[in-house]
């Protein structure tokens, strides 16, 4: 029976051989550490060091007129007052020490189509202006580029802003946090392309092998269902192994595609639903990250639109979060303070509930009345670490509650 049971698992392994290192090539696993839960983007002819600075301060500006203490932003997102009171100095400091967790100069839709001179002028522009922030250590975390698209009247352009952009990150050594946005991806070629693209740069400029990664933009219906009835995003994924750093959805464009009417393009319409769901199986773990959209709603010209705007955003984030999708876009400085307010409450909420579940699972052998499995484990410790890594909660507050230590619940999220 012994010698049997050897030979069948000897055979087995034998069989299933390429299985598992496809496997292993394909699903390394969910992505670790710390991403951001927000991408501001900003025209590269208004993307100068003042410009980012003040777009902050803006942000700053619009919380303190409308929503100078805790009552006022309760009221104007709809949220519970002793919620917001808890979060809300949490979210004033954030504007002031962190306003931005993730900056794209945008060479594509929110730029146009400009001469070679003049985009060339504002890339230098753009260089420009990371150098001087990373000098004041006021450059955001996660910082790049979304250059034109890979389609063929716009290819050269594109390329030519990649290729500058990344020389001059390199020369500046500012490539810590850089990323670069592929838009409007009609196909698995494209995507095949990027991939050359990076590893034709890395050997250019002597950078290490897989070091150069990208955010593929998901807003045509082609990078969702492909000709041949198949899932055009997962074949993307897979097209550039390592090197997708994450899929976003491009609200908008996307719609529009779809024949949407404009009054009704939107995060939580049907039609993103489906898209953003497939962009979330494509990705599962790949190590690819889901980022969601936008909204255009941008009224803050007085304190009642304002506070509709806000109340809007916040909807529109905690739903996001609830399905599970981490990061999303912020076209005005406005929105940083429902982002900021959204993310804070959903990771406050979350806090007994998982601190308490995984104190149970960590000490299951003595007792504990909570069988969560091993893969809840790892969501409920992510879900802490995603609080602590965003300003939330407080490495502290953490371990007071669980007993476990940011290093400890890094290890559960393996």
């Amino acid at each position: 029976m012994s010698d049997f049971r050897t030979t069948l698992t000897e055979q087995l392994d034998a069989s299933l051989a390429a299985a598992d290192a496809a496997l292993l090539r394909h699903y390394p696993g969910p992505p670790a550490g710390r991403h951001p839960i927000h991408t501001v983007y900003l025209p590269a002819d208004r993307c100068t060091a003042d410009d980012v600075r003040a777009f902050a301060a803006s942000a700053r500006e619009l919380l303190e007129t409308y929503a100078p203490g805790p009552a006022d932003l309760a009221a104007a997102t709809g949220e519970p007052v002793a919620d917001v009171e808890a979060v809300y100095d949490r979210v004033a400091q954030k504007l002031e020490q962190e306003p931005i967790e993730d900056l794209r100069a945008d060479f594509e839709d929110g730029y146009g189509v400009r001469s070679d001179e003049a985009e060339d002028a504002h890339l230098a522009d753009v260089l420009t202006a990371f150098a001087e922030l990373a000098k004041s250590d006021e450059l955001p975390a996660w910082h790049g580029v979304r250059f034109k698209s890979f389609e063929a009247p716009t290819r050269a352009r594109g390329v030519r802003t990649l290729v500058d952009y990344q020389r001059g990150m390199t020369d500046a050594g500012l490539l810590s946090g850089n990323v670069l946005t592929l838009p409007k991806v009609t196909s698995v070629d494209q995507a095949e392309a990027m991939n050359t693209a990076c590893a034709a740069l890395e050997q250019e400029l002597r950078l290490p092998a897989g070091s150069v990664t990208f955010e593929i933009q998901v807003e045509t219906p082609q990078a969702i269902l492909s000709t041949d009835g198949t899932a055009s995003v997962a074949r993307m994924v897979h097209a550039a192994p390592g090197r997708v750093s994450s899929l976003v959805y491009g609200t908008f464009d996307y719609s529009a595609g779809l024949g949407i009417a404009a009054a009704y393009q939107a995060l939580d319409h049907p039609a993103a639903d489906h898209a953003k769901s497939v962009m979330q199986v494509a990705a599962a773990q790949t190590g690819t990250r889901i980022c969601d959209g936008s909204t255009n709603v941008v009224a803050f010209g007085d304190r009642e639109s304002a506070h509709a705007t806000w109340r809007l955003h916040t909807g529109l984030v905690t739903r996001s979060l609830v399905r599970g999708i981490y990061q999303g876009w912020d076209m005005h400085p406005g929105h940083l303070v429902s982002r900021y307010l959204a993310n804070f409450l959903f990771f406050r909420r979350a806090l007994p509930s998982a601190a308490g579940r995984l104190a149970a699972y960590v000490h299951q052998s003595s007792g504990g009345d909570v069988m969560d499995e091993p893969a809840t484990a790892r969501m409920l410790a992510q879900a802490l670490l995603r609080g602590v890594h965003c300003g939330a909660i407080g490495s502290e507050e953490v371990r007071s509650a669980c007993g476990l230590t940011v290093s400890e619940l890094t290890e559960l999220t393996h």
